[in-house]
């Protein structure tokens, strides 16, 4: 086959983030374990090859145009997720933004095929699109091949350094939309404190930098309000080499969220031997495997679930990230690579 892929979202702001990271991991282990096909990268700005015997669209955004309405080939599209529909009354569109929603259904009902991050999203695009089930593939997505554990002592120092980081710190790798949950998070950092004061909040992520966002702007305030500042660290965007050192650090990754399309930090924290406490909720449930679940309705557990991590003894911490290794093991380049071919595949059927 030869396989055309849109790689807009590589020259965007999405390059370094979420469906960027998506788009470049992809084509990498398509080119690296699927040699037998062939592959066109083009962008909205270039004319689809008419050599090409499919066209992938890797991201779907129900807010902008990142489809064609008229395709001249058999089409593929990955849909991350489409939160901005499960909860419309957190993510208004505006008339524009529902104008652009009408053309973006129709075009996505035109696709051959889905790939999905996850039955999640799988359910969602079925409900909210009325697309075929049986035309949708779940695809899981993968840590980077590169990621894991960090030993060298002479790095852990230098980050540690750079970036103030305490001997005791829980980390969040996120975004600040409505579904991450920070509030949440911050809610329930405010009581752990009370018994640890030397424990801190260490938040990975640009956005947290970024003043001009309402989102931040309200994460702030409350930071304020709960005379939180002296514990917080917010580290804006850091590299995937520093990443792995905070994974390494970090007591636990907690990920609070309302509702995920799919969750990578989970993995990525599992595979450089980080505990995680997440929300049982919507993708996570699928994904997080040996994490500790909480319920975000039970204020009171989803403390003391944190707290169970953070106060574990060597050998219970160690059977924990034991099983977290065995678990995200399962979750490659090499196999999403190979159920997207076959996706692709089931496209020409």
């Amino acid at each position: 086959m030869h396989i055309a892929i849109d790689i807009t979202p590589l020259e965007s702001g999405h390059s370094g983030r979420g469906v960027g990271v998506y788009t470049k991991n992809l084509i990498d282990s398509l080119k690296r374990y699927k040699k037998q096909h062939s592959y066109t990268l083009f962008t909205r700005k270039q004319k689809v090859p008419n050599s090409a015997d499919i066209v992938h669209y890797p991201y779907f955004d129900p807010f902008f145009l990142t489809l064609p309405v008229r395709k001249h080939k058999p089409t593929i599209v990955t849909v991350h997720d489409l939160i901005p529909l499960v909860f419309p009354d957190k993510f208004l569109p505006g008339f524009r933004g529902s104008l652009t929603w009408t053309f973006q259904k129709m075009s996505l009902l035109g696709a051959r095929r889905v790939i999905a991050d996850s039955n999640t999203s799988k359910d969602d695009v079925v409900r909210i699109t009325g697309f075929s089930r049986n035309k949708i593939d779940t695809v899981y997505l993968a840590p980077s091949e590169s990621s894991g554990k960090i030993t060298q002592k002479d790095i852990l120092e230098r980050v540690k350094k750079q970036y103030l980081l305490p001997d005791r710190f829980i980390l969040s790798v996120s975004d600040v939309n409505w579904n991450k949950n920070i509030s949440g998070l911050l809610k329930t950092f405010f009581h752990i404190i009370s018994r640890d004061r030397r424990l801190k909040l260490v938040l990975v992520g640009k956005a947290f930098l970024d003043s001009a966002l309402v989102e931040t702007q309200e994460i702030n305030r409350l930071i304020a309000e709960l005379n939180l500042e002296p514990y917080i660290i917010r580290t804006g965007y850091v590299g995937d080499r520093e990443l792995m050192v905070f994974y390494t650090l970090a007591g636990c990754l907690v990920q609070l969220s309302h509702y995920e399309g799919f969750g990578l930090p989970v993995l990525e924290a599992m595979k450089c031997g980080c505990p995680v406490v997440v929300s049982d909720t919507s993708s996570l449930t699928e994904i997080s495997g040996p994490s500790v679940r909480v319920q975000l309705e039970n204020a009171r557990g989803v403390i003391s679930g944190i707290l169970k991590v953070l106060d574990m003894s060597d050998v219970k911490r160690r059977q924990l990230v034991d099983q977290g290794y065995a678990w995200v093991s399962q979750f490659t380049w090499q196999k999403t690579a190979k159920e997207t071919v076959q996706s692709y595949e089931r496209t020409l059927l």
